[in-house]
């Protein structure tokens, strides 16, 4: 724990977590195991971890929810959001009571600059969404898993982005009967 960080009473501080610079963290709070706290800001009754990163200019609000394997930078998660599992969050706004799914992906860097992303109260993010900065999502809107998104989305809009599902039915055995047939005469 850095010399420079302030701790909150009440807060759980789990093996392994480690915490940085000028942090904050909030009354309340669990933070861990594994975590890293750099330069963020933690609020009352917040939960980070296990195995989540915050880096500089992160800041999550009361009563939200970072899980395992998650990194955030330089973004806001609002009053009890939940960003749960595997997700990187980027140079974002995140409104309040925001469900942000497994795999979800703020890609803030076009190779040449940081973009923004804003995500309204009351979103709904499926599992494995891009969020292709800059680009707002309205309140109460619903993204569906697998989307990628590349454009502003309206307020109680359902938004869809991927392509629809082939299958070729007894294709994998004709495959693999080729494979083994060209692996053969090699």
């Amino acid at each position: 724990i850095d010399a420079q960080a302030l701790i909150g009473t009440d807060t759980r501080l789990w093996p392994g977590t480690i915490i940085q610079g000028a942090s904050r963290i909030g009354s309340n709070c669990e933070i861990g195991p594994y975590t890293v706290v750099e330069s963020a800001v933690v609020k009352d009754g917040a939960r980070v971890g296990p195995f989540a990163r915050l880096r500089p200019g992160t800041v999550i609000e009361l009563n939200a929810r970072v899980g395992n394997f998650v990194e955030i930078k330089k973004s806001t998660i609002g009053r009890g959001s939940k960003v749960n599992h595997l997700t990187y969050i980027g140079d974002a706004l995140v409104g309040k009571d925001v469900n942000i799914g497994a795999g979800t992906i703020t890609c803030n860097y076009d190779g040449f600059a940081k973009h923004q992303t804003i995500i309204d109260d009351e979103v709904f993010v499926g599992s494995n969404t891009n969020l292709v900065a800059p680009v707002h999502v309205g309140r109460g809107a619903i993204l569906g898993a697998g989307s990628t998104i590349t454009e502003d989305v309206k307020a109680e809009a359902l938004a869809v982005a991927r392509a629809r599902q082939l299958v070729k039915e007894g294709w994998a055995k004709t495959f693999r009967s080729q494979q083994k047939t060209r692996t053969h005469h090699e």
